[in-house]
């Protein structure tokens, strides 16, 4: 099964959607419809979709700030798991963020995911000594408003 890569085309967008859901890369707080929108309105970001028989089998976001390249919603459609595609759409991100110059391809995992982080470190992505903080702009949809933060 050859996997072909592409962009995003809108008619992917509900299937988009469904791989990202079923992969449990949705949360509450991220509608994916406007994180597609976000992407697709933006010169600096790409959706690559990874297709088998015209089947859509895996997607990756990525993007770049002017100062690294990030990657986003890699997933692989479950019935499509350990057949190598994970590293062949990271492996076209990386293209992707080479071609513009990025010097630094960077990822969020969340710490209890360590079969995912030791599939980026198999790809050569090592742990970064930095800190991630973060502060709600709007309200969080993890509580309530009248629940203290």
């Amino acid at each position: 099964m050859s996997l072909q890569v592409r962009p995003f085309e809108e008619p992917d967008r509900n299937a988009v959607i469904d791989l990202w859901q079923r992969c449990g890369l949705t949360r509450p707080w991220n509608d994916p419809s406007a994180d597609i929108d976000l992407a697709t309105r933006n010169p600096n970001a790409a959706i690559l979709i990874g297709t088998i028989n015209d089947s859509l089998t895996a997607t990756i976001m990525t993007g770049f700030d002017g100062h690294r390249g990030w990657i986003y919603y890699l997933a692989i459609a479950p019935e499509h798991a350990r057949n190598g595609h994970g590293r062949r759409m990271m492996a076209e991100a990386e293209q992707w963020l080479k071609q513009r110059g990025a010097p630094k391809a960077e990822l969020m995992v969340r710490t209890e995911n360590q079969s995912v982080i030791e599939f980026y470190r198999a790809l050569g992505y090592d742990l970064q000594d930095v800190a991630v903080l973060g502060k709600w702009l709007k309200p969080s949809p993890q509580r309530r408003p009248h629940q203290a933060p």
